[in-house]
């Protein structure tokens, strides 16, 4: 399709979207906005790439229109179009093969949907002459250059009910309660949640904790007669060096860690050491799935109008980011190479609330 330029932005265009890496409420959203705003707004079409790259790479393509289906797709959780992960050499060794197919569907841009992995692919295609625009996806909230990104409020919100729950049976019983969330390198779920649901102690990655402190917190508040506590830990979350035996995780087939339950291992150690009745409850993948919340349906939703819009702006190699309440455009560069952490005066502010 031949896109007409009308007051400096293209109309008729044909776009394409896909969802990369980790699924998290709020996709559909997304993909339903960039529909939605580029057939009203420009007269343009959009096609969606199943599976992320790897539909990308093997032409597997669907055409989306604005109709009755692609309208009731805001409340759903996960990506109607797929994802999937492709191993970074695998994809730069097919970037002939992408234009090929980009070409054969006609397609003017692309808006690639993703965590930092993904916008990094989203770069490079950009600094190789695709027209490429970026949308901040993940539930660790660790895209830098964004305030949040979307699935992140749903994620805090699942993790925070978890604890909500937790705290009834562990004082029923006299327990303390472990619970571990999503978190690989930054601990911002650890965080909201840990303060939103009261636990008493919250272990993230980037404050390496001592397993003596945690002890000592929770034997005070048997002491003190509150005999119960609930520790909310990041998956990523990890020991100072020669407080106490631990073996990480290795690295999987992506380059991404895996980790060896490290909420466990401080509850045993926490058994271990007090002879406490200790449990631990990991919440995994249930933070990743159901309907998004309120706010992550309407982040995604202007991320998707923001992306359609620079995409018929014809400004390739950005990226939508919210700052403050605003919806920005931001080099895909600010938006990879280095995590969004935890600030120290933040995890400050918890510590404050510790035991």
């Amino acid at each position: 399709m031949r896109a007409r330029p009308i007051r400096g932005k293209l109309e008729n265009m044909r776009l394409a979207v896909l969802t990369s890496g980790g699924d998290c409420p709020g996709l559909n959203a997304v993909i339903r906005a960039v529909v939605r705003t580029a057939s009203n707004e420009f007269g343009s079409t959009v096609v969606g790439y199943e599976d992320g790259w790897v539909g990308l790479m093997e032409d597997r393509r669907r055409d989306l229109y604005d109709d009755a289906e692609i309208d009731r797709i805001l409340l759903r959780g996960g990506t109607i179009l797929g994802t999937g992960r492709l191993h970074p050499d695998k994809f730069k060794a097919g970037l002939d093969t992408i234009k090929t197919n980009m070409a054969d569907a006609g397609v003017d841009a692309l808006v690639a949907i993703g965590g930092e992995g993904t916008l990094k692919g989203a770069k490079w295609l950009s600094d190789n002459g695709i027209p490429v625009i970026g949308v901040p996806k993940t539930i660790d909230n660790d895209v830098n250059a964004t305030d949040y990104t979307f699935g992140f409020d749903t994620a805090v919100s699942v993790a925070t009910d978890a604890i909500d729950r937790l705290h009834t049976t562990a004082e029923s019983h006299d327990r303390i309660l472990i619970v571990e969330v999503m978190g690989r390198h930054v601990g911002w779920i650890a965080l909201h949640a840990g303060m939103a649901g009261g636990a008493h102690y919250t272990v993230i990655p980037e404050v390496p904790f001592d397993i003596a402190e945690i002890t000592k917190a929770m034997e005070r508040r048997f002491q003190m007669g509150e005999k119960y506590g609930i520790i909310c830990v990041a998956e990523g979350a990890l020991p100072k060096e020669g407080t106490m035996e631990f073996e990480e995780g290795g690295v999987d087939q992506f380059g991404h860690q895996t980790f060896n339950g490290i909420g466990q291992v401080i509850g045993d150690e926490i058994k271990k050491r007090t002879g406490y009745d200790v449990r631990t409850t990991v919440l995994g993948h249930i933070q990743r799935g159901g309907t998004p919340t309120a706010y992550d349906r309407v982040l995604a939703t202007r991320y998707g109008v923001h992306a359609a819009r620079a995409a018929h702006e014809g400004k390739s190699g950005m990226c939508v980011a919210l700052h403050g309440e605003n919806i920005d455009l931001v080099p895909l560069e600010e938006a990879v190479g280095k995590l969004k952490t935890v600030p120290p005066k933040r995890y400050a502010n918890a510590q404050a609330l510790f035991g």
